[in-house]
């Protein structure tokens, strides 16, 4: 029995790179999406939002002398590249999925629509949302945390490529410990870099839990949703 009826996945577009260390490899991608089907194959409601730092960063852009709504922009553009090859990919193993953008760009994907979206997850269909939330200065862990409460989903699974949450980075400090559960305050007062502010306050008023866990494990996201203890649970 799923413990979550509708989900919003935050997927980073770092993980899509695989070992590559730049745009997106094929075996991650299909790993991907066998935990995704296998998940909807459970009766589970997936929305998910994917980040484009395998491609471009607006943030990286602006640094390197780039107008910062315009690298903002190539970003959205970004995601748009991930959200095509995740919806490419599991309509090849049989999955329905469509992508919604959230600036209008026909017919590469649907215009974004709260109810259209909530109306395809009910028959079934995997709904990818991608430009994050159409604006720039907003992250796309901005744009999940928005998409999750629009959606209304039980949880927001953060899918990324480490195990939880740390008391530190644990790529640069052996010491660092991973908590197994922590506030939204805590993740806040500490300056853990789960997700960004505005993310993290997001969630906070709205209510919206956050599972942080390591999506590059096969089998993991379905792990998840049957209840395991995997990775950190943020909660009030």
């Amino acid at each position: 029995m799923a413990k979550f009826k509708r989900i919003l996945l935050k997927l980073s577009g770092e993980s899509l790179q695989g070992g590559q260390g730049y745009g997106i490899d094929r075996d991650r991608l299909a790993e991907y999406a066998e935990q995704i089907k296998d998940v909807a194959s459970a009766g589970v409601q997936i929305g998910i939002v994917i980040g484009g730092g395998n491609i471009f960063r607006g943030l990286s852009g602006a640094a390197s002398g780039l107008d910062r709504v315009k690298g903002d922009q190539m970003g959205m553009l970004a995601t748009v590249i991930n959200s095509l090859a995740l919806s490419s990919a599991l309509t090849a193993i049989g999955v329905k999925a469509r992508v919604m953008t959230a600036v209008r760009m026909e017919p590469i994907g649907e215009f974004y629509n709260k109810w259209a979206a909530i109306e395809a997850m009910s028959r079934g269909e995997v709904v990818i949302m991608s430009c994050g939330t159409g604006q720039p200065y907003f992250t796309t862990d901005t744009g999940s945390s928005l998409r999750g409460i629009e959606i209304e989903a039980d949880v927001m699974l953060k899918g990324t490529r480490v195990d939880g949450i740390y008391t530190a980075d644990p790529e640069k400090d052996p010491t660092a410990t991973r908590f197994d559960e922590i506030s939204y305050d805590e993740v806040l007062r500490r300056g853990l870099r789960v997700m960004d502010i505005t993310a993290i306050a997001m969630c906070k008023e709205n209510n919206l839990p956050i599972q942080v866990f390591n999506m590059d494990q096969p089998g993991n996201l379905r792990r998840v949703i049957d209840g395991e203890a995997v990775g950190t649970f943020v909660h009030p």
